[in-house]
């Protein structure tokens, strides 16, 4: 291990690889005592998305690419089941659509 002389001290020279993709995670984290969330993600999506659009700044930067912020608990939505419609729903939706989009010939919904 090559070694780096800073102010007359030797200090080991850590050589960063690459993270798998297994590695770099995000993660959602709270409890029940604070008022935050905290969110720890390598993904650039996430990050740029927290950091542009919704206007939070990271906490911490671990200098591998990954990110953690702290936001409100509230923020945090839980899963929704997907909706399920029947044939005859389906059908209400395409006549919907089909009188307020006259323009458009045929509706297909799966």
């Amino acid at each position: 291990m090559a070694a780096n002389r800073v102010n007359g001290n030797t200090k080991p020279r850590v050589k960063m690889t690459a993270l798998t993709n297994e590695e770099r995670e995000t993660l959602i984290s709270f409890d029940e005592t604070p008022n935050d969330a905290v969110i720890f993600t390598y993904n650039k999506t996430w990050q740029n998305h927290l950091e542009n659009r919704l206007g939070f700044k990271p906490v911490m930067d671990n200098k591998y690419g990954g990110k953690e912020y702290h936001i409100p608990k509230k923020r945090v939505r839980m899963p929704v089941a997907p909706r399920k419609l029947s044939e005859q729903q389906k059908q209400k939706l395409r006549d919907r659509l089909k009188k307020t989009q006259p323009h458009q010939k045929s509706l297909n919904f799966v």
